[in-house]
């Protein structure tokens, strides 16, 4: 893609307006630095230095969609509690509207807290308790869905499987989408196995793409196009999804996208340093769906995520890329 072509698509981006549905999570982070292993057992001792807060999961989503667009909506659930609070507010700052935000007194809202030290993870401490919408809850979520469709580009199906997606409420979703002509993208987790339909696209990882197709693990084939089991797993999952393309990202190989009546098209990594992929994938589908929306073909939209995904892998911590670092990427 050229700079100009990624430019005019760049200009596109910000009067995108897209909804995230999914689970959200505060990503916590404890910097310090270790001098010595504890006393009481073989465990480093952290000295910390600060601490830190970011929107996590498909709250990352919506921050990296933020980068490059003016209008971002989210629909989840939080709880009522300080890290409830705290996310919201960090939701708020980076102008992500919260009109669809549901506060529940008794959902503990998701947190993941890391701690760093010398910029290597020592240990990741988890807060949930997985928890699925109620009836009522169910109800109130698919009226505001439908009232808010009509002023919609793009709706993204950000699923961490901690209870928020289920298949009734999800078949419910894209049954209106599809009826309104709206692009829609899903990053799906086998753990919850969920069966997606009449979607614009979808941005599983290679091993999340085997688990949901019900193929056994494979070691990855390098060139991509000579690995027999992933085209067998991307056209199976292409043709059970009903999805107009499949984005499956390769790690170090790049990503390999898959459409219909197409042939399988491979984008090498953009990738050059590698520090942290956490948040990652919520990069890349941001990225694609935007660009989607905004008039990109399939081999242009899977490029624009793939650049910023190797932009946003050589950053420690959840990490969003900027407009200006994208459109460098296309510079070079």
């Amino acid at each position: 893609m050229t700079s100009q072509r990624f430019a005019a698509l760049l200009t596109a981006f910000r009067n995108k307006r897209t909804l995230v549905v999914g689970d959200l999570m505060l990503d916590e982070f404890v910097w310090g630095s270790v001098s010595r292993i504890s006393p009481e057992a073989p465990v480093p001792v952290v000295h910390v230095d600060r601490e830190s807060w970011f929107p996590g999961g498909a709250a990352n989503v919506a921050r990296n969609l933020r980068e490059f667009s003016d209008d971002v909506r989210v629909m989840a659930q939080i709880g009522t509690d300080a890290h409830g609070a705290k996310l919201k507010g960090l939701l708020a700052d980076h102008g992500i509207a919260l009109d669809w935000l549901h506060e529940d007194p008794a959902y503990q809202t998701i947190v993941k807290t890391r701690i760093i030290a010398r910029h290597q993870q020592v240990v990741r401490v988890d807060r949930e308790k997985k928890a699925a919408l109620t009836p009522l809850q169910k109800e109130k979520a698919l009226a505001q869905f439908s009232e808010m469709l009509p002023a919609l580009d793009a709706i993204i199906f950000e699923d961490y499987g901690k209870g928020l997606l289920d298949q009734e409420l999800v078949d419910e979703f894209l049954r209106l989408a599809k009826a309104a002509g709206k692009i829609v993208t899903v990053d799906p987790n086998p753990r919850n196995a969920l069966l997606w339909h009449d979607i614009s696209g979808a941005t599983p990882n290679r091993s999340e793409a085997f688990a949901a197709a019900g193929e056994p693990h494979s070691e990855p084939v390098n060139p991509p196009l000579e690995d027999e089991a992933l085209l067998r797993v991307g056209a199976k999952l292409l043709a059970e999804w009903s999805a107009a393309m499949l984005l499956i990202t390769l790690g170090e190989h790049g990503m390999m996208l898959f459409s219909q009546g197409g042939a399988p098209f491979h984008i090498p990594t953009q990738a050059r340093d590698v520090f942290d992929v956490s948040g990652a994938g919520d990069t890349a589908i941001a990225l694609f769906t935007l660009a989607l929306a905004s008039g990109a073909t399939g081999p242009e939209a899977a490029e624009v995520s793939n650049h910023a995904a190797g932009i946003v892998v050589g950053k420690l911590g959840t990490a969003t890329v900027q407009s200006d670092e994208l459109a460098a990427s296309f510079a070079d």
